[in-house]
């Protein structure tokens, strides 16, 4: 299961877009008519320092009663800054019956201004087109009729992006929520079945020493029902130890976290989980780091490993 967005749906947002009908988590791109740009060149190193002086560059630029947040990257020798409103956009994608829940990552089309070269056509007006280096929109008119157009789809996708604040389901659609929905019930019922068999083991046991006592008073010394309770007391904390690695690794399941396999015998357990960004993989490592159990996951990759004894 794949809860990364690389393979979602991207959808080209603007002002005249039609109506969407979704079932499903999307990523989408930002026209122009979303954000405000610059570009600068300024002698600054790191991405921090650049983010720390954007609100400065669009003092006069942008609506006073707005609230805006700001997106750097850099581009060859440059710094380009991208002002946006996430209020504005959250109520225009509602607007296209896009909800906050289906929307897993927002992308700007300046992210991606190699890939317009070629127009692509947004309605009957307008057009996106990448011109000096900048994305923007013009009028389909001043095209040639012979110049190519290009088809958007979802090679389109930029690295980077953002996540709108406030939107709790950014990286997880319909579709896998009801997967973790199934696999919290797997557990749930797995739970259910080990408390079950626990309570039966104990009758057993409680049902066992009694009639070993009656059947020899010898064993009512403290010594011997001692003995005889540490070699349950060994069976029950293998089974509780068991249960308790299940509950820890179930705990670990949250948004952006897949348990892809599970594995244990009476030796040995092993769950694999695959995360959502390096963000997600750090939490389900801390955890599993807490609970004392061996973490392993390979540089770069956001696939956790959790083993070890029982």
């Amino acid at each position: 299961m794949n809860f990364t967005g690389s393979n979602k749906e991207l959808v080209l947002v603007h002002k005249e877009m039609k109506k969407c009908s979704l079932d499903h988590s999307v990523n989408v791109m930002l026209t122009p008519q979303f954000y405000t740009m610059k570009r600068e060149e300024l002698p600054v190193k790191y991405l921090y320092q650049a983010k720390k002086i954007a609100p400065s560059l669009f003092e006069g630029f942008l609506n006073e009663d707005g609230t805006y947040e700001y997106f750097v990257f850099r581009e060859d020798n440059q710094w380009v800054f991208i002002a946006y409103s996430p209020d504005e956009i959250k109520s225009f994608l509602l607007s296209k019956e896009i909800p906050a829940e289906y929307i897993s990552k927002v992308f700007f089309a300046q992210q991606a201004p190699q890939l317009f070269t070629k127009p692509v056509v947004l309605n009957d007006k307008e057009v996106l087109m990448t011109i000096d280096n900048s994305v923007v929109l013009v009028p389909k008119s001043v095209l040639s009729g012979e110049q190519p157009t290009g088809t958007f789809d979802k090679s389109f996708l930029p690295g980077g992006g953002i996540s709108l604040p406030g939107n709790t389901m950014a990286l997880i659609g319909k579709k896998e929520a009801i997967i973790l929905t199934a696999v919290f019930s797997v557990f749930a019922v797995a739970f259910f079945i080990e408390g079950w068999q626990y309570e039966q083991s104990l009758k057993v046991q409680k049902k066992d020493m009694q009639e070993l006592l009656d059947a020899y008073p010898a064993l009512q010394s403290k010594m011997q029902r001692e003995s005889v309770a540490l070699k349950y007391k060994m069976i029950d904390t293998k089974e509780r130890k068991k249960r308790d690695i299940v509950k820890t690794l179930a705990a670990m399941l949250s948004k952006g976290v897949t348990l892809t396999s599970y594995h244990m015998n009476e030796k040995r357990f092993k769950a694999v989980f695959s995360c959502s960004n390096d963000k997600t993989a750090q939490k389900v490592k801390t955890m599993a780091k807490k609970s004392h159990l061996n973490v392993t996951n390979s540089k770069g990759s956001n696939i956790v490993v959790i083993e070890g004894r029982l």
